[in-house]
C-alpha cells in the first residue's frame, strides 16, 4: 500500500512539473507582459527597468526555477488586467467554483446512481425507457443550451429563481459561502442543476451497463440460488461491485466540473474561477491563465490519487494483489 502511494505521488509530481512547464511557456510566447503593464507609450528605460524587476532579463532555466518556487507557495505574480495578486484573485473566486462543483457533483451522483439501478432492474419497461431517453438528452445537449432553457423556464416564465450572480453570502473567515443563506441557495440551484445533468446522465448509463453485466455473473446466480432476498442481492452484492468503475468516472467528472464550469459560470455570471479565466483569455492575462492551469492540474491529480485509494476500500481484489506483490 505504501509503495503504491509513493508511486502515485511520484507520477503526480511529474505531471505537475509538466503542467508547470506548459504554464511557464505561456509567459514566453503569448504576449509581452511589459507592454501589457506599461502600454505602448513607455520609454525603453522604463521597459528595461520593469524587465529587471520581473526577472525577464535572466536566463530561461533560472526563470523557470523561480517560477516553480513561486508556484509551490501559490504565487503567480500580478494580474495584468486588474493589477492585483493572482493568488488573491484565485482565493476570492475559488470558494464559488468549489461550491458550485460540489453541489453539481452531489446532484449528479444522487440522480445518476438510483436511476441507473432502476433502469437496469426494470429493463424493457416504459419507465426504464423514459429514463434512458432522458439520459440521452442529458449527454447530447450542451450546457449553455440547458442553462438558457432553465433560465427561460424558472427565471423568466415562472420567476421562481434568479438567473445570475451568487446572491447573499456569509464569510467564514477567509472562505465565503452562499449555502448558509436562502438567497445564496436560490442563486446556486440553476447553475448547479445545469452543471449536474451531463455527469448524471453519464453515471446513469454507466451504472446501468455495469449493473446488467454484474447481474449475469455466476456469484449473483449463486446468491439467488441460496435464497437470498432480492434487495440483498441487488444492493448488497451487485451494486457494490458496480461502483468500482463508477468511482473512476465520478472522480474524473468532479475534476471536469471544476475545470470546465467556464460555460455555465459565463451563462449565469457566476463569480467563480471559470468566469475569471474567460476574462483573462480576453485580455491575455497570462499570470491568471497560468495559475488557473496549474490549479486545475493539481485538482485533477489530487482527485485521481483519492480515487486510486478508494479502489482499495471498494475492491478487495486489489488488496489481495497488493499483499501478493509484497510477498
Amino acid at each position: 500500500m505504501l509503495a503504491f502511494i509513493v508511486r502515485r505521488l511520484i507520477q503526480a509530481l511529474m505531471v505537475m512539473l509538466a503542467v508547470a512547464f506548459i504554464a511557464f511557456m505561456l509567459f514566453q510566447f503569448v504576449g509581452d507582459p511589459v507592454t501589457n503593464l506599461l502600454g505602448q507609450d513607455a520609454t525603453p528605460a522604463q521597459r528595461q527597468q520593469l524587465r529587471q524587476d520581473l526577472g525577464l532579463d535572466q536566463p530561461f532555466p533560472l526563470q523557470f526555477t523561480r517560477f516553480i518556487g513561486n508556484a509551490v507557495v501559490g504565487e503567480f505574480g500580478l494580474s495584468l488586467r486588474q493589477g492585483r495578486k493572482v493568488s488573491t484573485l484565485i482565493a476570492e473566486r475559488l470558494p464559488a467554483t468549489l461550491e458550485l462543483a460540489t453541489l453539481a457533483a452531489a446532484l449528479g451522483l444522487s440522480l445518476g446512481i438510483p436511476l441507473g439501478v432502476y433502469s437496469a432492474l426494470r429493463r424493457g419497461r416504459f419507465g426504464s425507457q423514459l429514463v434512458m431517453i432522458g439520459s440521452l438528452l442529458g449527454v447530447s445537449l450542451p450546457n449553455f443550451l440547458i442553462g438558457i432553457l432553465l433560465i427561460l423556464f424558472f427565471a423568466v416564465s415562472l420567476k421562481w429563481l434568479p438567473s445570475f450572480g451568487r446572491g447573499e453570502t456569509v464569510a467564514l473567515g477567509a472562505y465565503t459561502t452562499g449555502l448558509l443563506t436562502a438567497d445564496g441557495l436560490r442563486h446556486l440551484l440553476l447553475p448547479a442543476l445545469t452543471l449536474s445533468l451531463f455527469p448524471a446522465a453519464l453515471v446513469l448509463r454507466l451504472v446501468r451497463a455495469e449493473m446488467l453485466e454484474v447481474l449475469r455473473t455466476d456469484y449473483i446466480k449463486f446468491a439467488r440460488a441460496r435464497g437470498l432476498p432480492d434487495r440483498l442481492v441487488y444492493f448488497g452484492h451487485a451494486l457494490k461491485n458496480t461502483l468500482v468503475p463508477v468511482i473512476t468516472i465520478a472522480g474524473l467528472q468532479l475534476g471536469s466540473i471544476i475545470a470546465f464550469a467556464i460555460v455555465t459560470e459565463t451563462v449565469f455570471q457566476w463569480p467563480g474561477m471559470g468566469l475569471l479565466f474567460i476574462q483573462a483569455v480576453q485580455f491575455a492575462d497570462i499570470p491568471v491563465m497560468a495559475a488557473y492551469l496549474c490549479l486545475i492540474a493539481l485538482i485533477f491529480v489530487s482527485i485521481n490519487l483519492v480515487v486510486d485509494l478508494l479502489y482499495f476500500a471498494v475492491d478487495p481484489r486489489l488488496r489481495i494483489e497488493a499483499k501478493a506483490a509484497g510477498h
